[in-house]
């Protein structure tokens, strides 16, 4: 039996036109799954819990929130940055997490899986409010995923950094004679990593066969960090 068959299996995919959105919702569409796929930015608060109502039945959520990364040094990152990048990536998850939730621990089952950022494991320059933000959510699925195991709900994270995507790496991105040379130096793989290699796995962590994480994090960056 093919172990990533979703036939069957509802999906919810946020954020759906951005980030590693279009490439998830063509791997979980190739799997079978009954894919909703939502493109709405979450930043009303109201929105989250209408997106779950909406969807009705959801087997997997596939939080996948992204936002343009800044790049301001820290001491000129002002109250309106923060608020705008925790108003889209952060302060959206626990709403969708608290509107799901209720309907997965009475079937005793479901799948959370949030797309989220390597750079919340290694430091970089002038990204102190993207990091920050991308931290939060990978604590929050850790004290969350420990929090629900019990229930049969896995609640997990996809750490990435240099991989391909439209909001991060676009082609004008990937050729840049700079970015060549950046991707050379620090990526181990010496490449990107693929969407389709991305989302696979990601579709791998929301199956069946992926009953035993809880709480876990797990980087897809070439190599870029291996925690």
């Amino acid at each position: 039996m093919n172990a990533l068959n979703f036939a069957g299996k509802r999906i919810l995919v946020t954020q759906s036109n951005d980030f590693m959105g279009p490439a998830l919702c063509e791997v979980f569409r190739e799997l079978g799954a009954e894919l909703i796929a939502d493109p709405r930015p979450l930043l009303d608060p109201a929105l989250p819990a209408a997106v779950i109502g909406e969807a009705g039945h959801v087997d997997v959520l596939v939080a996948n929130l992204a936002v343009p990364a800044p790049s301001t040094p820290v001491t000129a990152v002002d109250d309106a940055e923060w608020s705008h990048v925790f108003g889209h990536m952060v302060d959206p998850l626990p709403r969708l997490v608290r509107a799901v939730l209720p309907q997965m621990t009475a079937r005793r089952s479901g799948k959370i899986l949030v797309i989220g950022s390597a750079s919340a494991l290694r430091g970089m320059k002038r990204t102190s409010t993207y990091s920050a933000a991308r931290g939060a959510q990978l604590a929050y699925v850790q004290a969350v995923g420990v929090e629900v195991a019990p229930h049969n709900v896995h609640v997990n994270a996809i750490a990435q950094n240099f991989v391909e995507n439209p909001t991060y790496f676009p082609p004008e991105v990937q050729a840049n004679p700079a970015f060549q040379e950046r991707l050379k130096r620090e990526v181990p793989l010496g490449r990107l990593v693929t969407q389709k290699e991305d989302a696979t796995f990601a579709a791998y962590l929301c199956s069946d066969a992926a009953g035993c994480f809880v709480g876990q994090v797990f980087p897809v960056c070439g190599g870029w960090v291996t925690r």
